[in-house]
């Protein structure tokens, strides 16, 4: 039986208020009701808000919840094909399993989705790539192969996650924001996006690129350095063009020996021609 979100927030909120030794029982319960609630997206760990200055507010009660099922579950054995591919894992946390009506393109080749993460319909996921619980995937989204979803990361409509990029998860502290990718974004391969940073729509970070929630990047078009705001995360501006870059080091044996440090760059802000370019992945779905 489905749990009004309201209901379900106060019963989370409760068990995590009895800490490691509450009620067993009803932990998993209320554990099972949100990831329930997670799979078919009804509750996500973060969400639009326009008010918030990154344009998103996380909810910190659902990764208390998600919390819970680490808390209160049993490692057990989970391995697969009879026993021939052997895995260990808290029982709270099994693998999604996805019908033909969800319209979720799976290919063959050892990936795996934690149930408690929503995936939407016209999602493409290319093997191997893992998406952890609590993550957002929008509609049409590619998700490359060896990439990560990590926990709680949000990743928006027509996003493409090219090979090997990370986005990395965030449980805790249960107040901070996770990574958030908007929609119509492209994410370049071997790139890694990590501890809350927002990459806002229709963004290109290009291969290879590295960015954290700290990351200053330097905007060349508009002539400035962008920062975090204090007690926010970086944000991405929309359509900006983010490739790797360096920068000097200015201490005096840093001058020395002439070492920079790698840092992401903006080199323009999307146009048709870049959208040109992108285009291309809508022949592969």
């Amino acid at each position: 039986m489905t749990v009004p979100v309201e209901e379900l927030a106060e019963r989370v909120a409760a068990a995590w208020e009895k800490g490691p030794e509450g009620d067993r029982a009803e932990g998993r319960n209320v554990f099972e009701a949100l990831r329930g609630a997670l799979s078919v997206g009804t509750v996500r760990a973060a969400e639009p808000d326009p008010a918030s200055p990154t344009g998103w507010r996380v909810n910190a009660w659902v990764k208390q919840g998600i919390l819970l099922g680490f808390r209160f579950g049993v490692l057990s054995d989970m391995s697969a094909d009879h026993g021939r591919f052997t895995f260990f894992d808290k029982d709270t946390l099994p693998l999604r399993r996805f019908t033909l009506d969800c319209c979720v393109r799976v290919v063959p080749g050892g990936s795996a989705v934690r149930d408690g993460a929503f995936v939407s319909r016209g999602v493409v996921c290319m093997p191997p790539m893992f998406i952890n619980i609590g993550a957002w995937v929008g509609e049409r989204a590619l998700i490359d192969s060896h990439v990560l979803i990590g926990t709680c990361a949000q990743i928006g409509q027509r996003v493409h996650v090219s090979a090997g990029a990370q986005i990395g998860g965030v449980i805790e502290p249960v107040g901070a924001l996770p990574v958030i990718v908007e929609d119509d974004a492209l994410i370049g391969g071997n790139t890694g996006v990590y501890e809350g940073a927002v990459v806002k729509e229709r963004a290109v970070i290009g291969a290879g690129t590295i960015i954290t929630g700290s990351t200053p990047i330097y905007d060349l078009p508009n002539e400035r350095i962008i920062q975090p705001e204090k007690g926010q995360p970086l944000v991405v501006p929309p359509c900006a063009v983010v490739v790797p870059g360096a920068r000097a080091v200015t201490a005096e044996i840093g001058r020395k020996w002439q070492l920079s440090l790698s840092t992401p760059v903006i080199v323009k802000y999307r146009d048709s021609r870049t959208d040109a370019r992108t285009e291309l992945e809508r022949w592969i779905r």
